[in-house]
């Protein structure tokens, strides 16, 4: 059963039913990350799954209608915003409890302590952007995969390069994040 976004809802640059039916995969990729982000956050935590995944939804539809055509640009573009609208929400939480309360995220395929260690989103935004600094496609791929939950063949082709380079770099990149998330 494929999830349908009503006409009324779906943004008006998206025409055809072939762009229709790529917002509706979108839109259902996004819930099933947003679901699995959020079930490794605190107890309690008062973002939900389908607010993020509304909350990303608009602020992609400002896209152009090019850009909905190609399912792996968006979701690249989602990983942008997910990562934002978390960071987002980490720092005004911390502002309402000073610092008590972390938002938190586990990081999948090995990134954190193998013990089960929870980091910090705030920790990981601000690693990102340093890592960024040092190496943009590290950084990008390591956006695409943990908050766009893209494969690395998807990634391959968002950045226009090889599987084997996505795949290095996903290892250095990996490695990078873990240590400066330790220290």
């Amino acid at each position: 059963m494929s999830e349908r976004i009503p006409k009324d809802r779906q943004h008006p640059s998206i025409k055809s039913a072939e762009e229709a039916e790529v917002a509706a995969s979108i839109y259902k990729e996004l819930r099933r990350i947003a679901g699995a982000r959020m079930q490794h956050e605190r107890a309690g935590h008062t973002l939900q799954p389908t607010a993020l995944v509304h909350e990303v939804y608009l602020r992609l539809a400002d896209q152009p209608q090019s850009a909905w055509k190609q399912k792996s640009r968006i979701l690249g573009l989602a990983a942008h915003a997910m990562r934002n609208i978390l960071v987002d929400y980490a720092r005004a939480h911390n502002a309402e409890k000073r610092g008590d309360g972390a938002v938190q995220v586990t990081l999948d395929d090995g990134i954190a302590a193998s013990d089960g260690k929870l980091a910090d989103v705030l920790a990981v935004d601000e690693a990102l952007g340093r890592l960024a600094q040092l190496d943009a496609r590290q950084a990008s791929i390591l956006e695409l995969h943990f908050f766009g939950g893209l494969t690395f063949d998807e990634i391959a082709g968002e950045l226009g390069v090889s599987l084997r380079t996505v795949k290095g770099d996903w290892a250095m990149a990996r490695a990078w994040l873990h240590q400066q998330l330790k220290s």
